[in-house]
């Protein structure tokens, strides 16, 4: 336990280091943050889509990767789902539950949660400087030296590091936190992206950028499933986002470190085996009456999806009479909708 009175510097005004300074607090010790943003808080306002899933009833070790599960179990044993919710509530964040687990603010605004914690801040009266930009932090006895990029410096008995990693350098996550740790000895492994969009190859996604779909997502290499999830997923102009390919990207970011060639496997329509969607299919264009082979699919995808798939499926007429397709022809639809295959 943090004795009374010693001085806590935390560098970073992020979630953590608000949840750090806060609790320092409690713990009897004085305690500054330094920020090097105009205010604090900032990437809380952009989680969750701006709603802010602030933790997640199935959280435990499994969730988690890295080669030392000894220091999260030890880190959730210490502050886990339980303690996070009733951190929260002591603030006066009442909070619900919704799918896959995610632990919303009732209020479904991600500024809630920073209005809380800014409130709390205030009244405990903890130290907030903010553009201070940490560039070097040294050891000088038993304190700690801090000095920033305008040329302050700052001493305590104590640093917390809570700058993030890379993930978001616009919000001030761009890595400094690793050059200050580094500087201390610590050992820093290979960094690579880990909670991530996924860049695709192809050039048609102009043409569906803002589609969105209920689907599953996969990474394979070498025709091997690595990791795989399902939810909502969104096409942009780069490829393809939501939390389903966020949850796997980091196989893909693992493998691409490794100079490997990762593919992402989506399924547009998961529901059916591409057996029972090839039998559907032909049902379909059996009863097309007349229609064409793009408009005999209107109901089945998003619109804007249709010229894509049919063309990635080897379709350059879309006109055709759907009655016409071969059987091989409609499976061939049944493979790109179950089965789509993109390079990273």
């Amino acid at each position: 336990m943090i004795k009374a009175k010693k001085h806590v510097i935390i560098v970073g005004g992020g979630a953590s280091g608000i949840v750090a300074a806060i609790s320092a607090k409690r713990m009897g010790a004085q305690v500054t943050i330094l920020e090097r943003n105009p205010r604090i808080g900032k990437k809380i306002l952009a989680t969750g889509n701006g709603r802010c899933n602030f933790t997640n009833i199935n959280t435990n070790i499994n969730c988690y990767s890295g080669k030392n599960p000894q220091f999260i179990s030890n880190a959730l044993s210490l502050f886990g789902v339980k303690e996070t919710i009733e951190f929260f509530e002591k603030l006066g964040i009442a909070h619900k539950v919704e799918e896959q687990g995610k632990v919303f603010p009732m209020s479904d605004q991600a500024s809630s949660i920073l209005d809380v914690l800014l409130y709390e801040l205030n009244r405990m009266e903890i130290n907030i400087i903010c553009n201070a930009f940490v560039k070097r932090i040294t050891r000088h006895h038993e304190t700690f030296k801090i000095e920033t990029e305008n040329q302050s410096s700052y001493n305590g008995d104590a640093v917390i590091i809570a700058t993030g990693g890379k993930a978001m350098p616009s919000t001030g996550s761009d890595g400094n936190g690793y050059r200050l740790a580094e500087n201390f000895g610590h050992t820093i492994t290979h960094i690579f992206p880990g909670l991530v969009q996924l860049k695709l190859e192809g050039g048609f996604f102009k043409q569906i950028e803002g589609v969105k779909f209920v689907g599953s997502a996969e990474i394979l290499h070498q025709n091997q499933s690595i990791a795989k999830d399902r939810g909502d997923i969104l096409f942009g102009n780069y490829g393809v986002s939501g939390p389903p390919i966020l949850q796997i990207s980091r196989k893909a970011g693992e493998l691409l470190s490794q100079n490997k060639e990762p593919v992402l496997k989506i399924s547009i329509i998961d529901s059916l085996s591409k057996e029972d969607l090839a039998k559907l299919l032909f049902k379909r264009f059996q009863n097309s009456k007349g229609k064409t082979l793009d408009f005999c699919l209107v109901g089945l995808i998003n619109k804007r999806l249709i010229p894509v798939i049919l063309k990635e499926a080897g379709f350059q007429d879309l006109k055709i009479p759907a009655a016409k397709l071969s059987s091989p022809e409609q499976e061939r639809i049944a493979h790109i909708l179950t089965d789509w295959r993109l390079k990273i």
